[in-house]
């Protein structure tokens, strides 16, 4: 069997028009040759982008020699004049493709057209790097329990396009909010008290329970949320009272004691200072 071949055949059966959040792909088609020839000095009018898997050779593109080996990758641009140089034994991996425009995001779109105007033509061989990572996974193997599923090709090889902007091009620059620490202690705190509503909360004892000091568990939920310890107990038992108000059929007073009131007292003066009406107004309104 040739595994090789295999791989192929499902790649361009299951993987020509791929489509996700980020962006739209035509794949013209994919290829692999275990022992290339040299081709005659040509171009495209699409991205070809190819992985050397084994051997050795020589890329040409604008006078500029490249040499060719073990898990190099290339990137023959939209109109550009390029050439293979081999003596016969090179062992490659390639897609011809163009963007879907229409399917694809701005910042997509952006970067490849940076990688088409001012792409890298060379990547120097590196087999662990995540885009060599994804061709190699997309391989069929001897033994079917290490090949992908067939459901798994197309977003996979998807996964493999989006890629390459990133090697030949501009890494993209994702700005993305770093949780630290105190964000994951406030989420603790704010999960326990949910959890916990019935109880009688107090700062000592959720502090206790996160291993914090009180002065810091304080101080995370008024950095964190503007609001104090205190405070937020307060709007959690509200909030979780509304819910039950609106939607089951227990008593003030038992809505009062699982929402954590002392009273039903405490609850009723608590609900009509926030709500600005009382329990059982709320209830009777919510209802008609």
């Amino acid at each position: 069997m040739d595994l090789y071949k295999e791989t192929m055949e499902l790649l361009n059966e299951a993987a020509v028009v791929l489509t996700g959040p980020a962006a739209g792909f035509k794949v013209h088609y994919w290829g692999m040759n275990k022992a290339l020839p040299s081709n005659p000095v040509h171009k495209h009018s699409f991205f070809e982008i190819c992985y050397v898997m084994g051997g050795q050779g020589m890329y040409t593109e604008e006078g500029v020699h490249y040499p060719l080996s073990a898990g190099v990758h290339i990137c023959s641009r939209p109109g550009i004049i390029h050439q293979i140089i081999t003596d016969n034994d090179l062992d490659l991996l390639y897609v011809a493709f163009e963007l879907d425009e229409m399917a694809t995001s701005e910042l997509q779109l952006a970067s490849f057209r940076y990688v088409a105007e001012h792409g890298e033509p060379w990547v120097a061989g590196n087999q662990r790097m995540p885009t060599a990572l994804l061709w190699q996974a997309l391989l069929q193997r001897q033994q079917p329990d290490q090949s992908l599923p067939s459901a798994a090709v197309a977003p996979l090889a998807y996964a493999l396009l989006l890629s390459f902007p990133s090697l030949f091009g501009k890494r993209e620059r994702v700005a993305v909010k770093k949780n630290n620490s105190g964000d994951k202690l406030l989420q603790r705190a704010k999960l326990y008290i949910r959890d916990n509503l019935s109880e009688p909360l107090n700062l000592h004892d959720v502090a206790s329970y996160l291993n914090l000091s009180e002065r810091h568990l304080s101080r995370l939920f008024s950095a964190g949320i503007d609001e104090s310890f205190t405070d937020f107990i307060r709007n959690e038992r509200i909030r979780q009272a509304t819910h039950l108000l609106r939607t089951s059929e227990l008593t003030i007073k038992a809505i009062a004691e699982t929402t954590g009131f002392s009273s039903v007292h405490y609850f009723t003066r608590t609900f009509r200072k926030i709500k600005h009406t009382t329990p059982a107004q709320f209830r009777n309104h919510s209802r008609y």
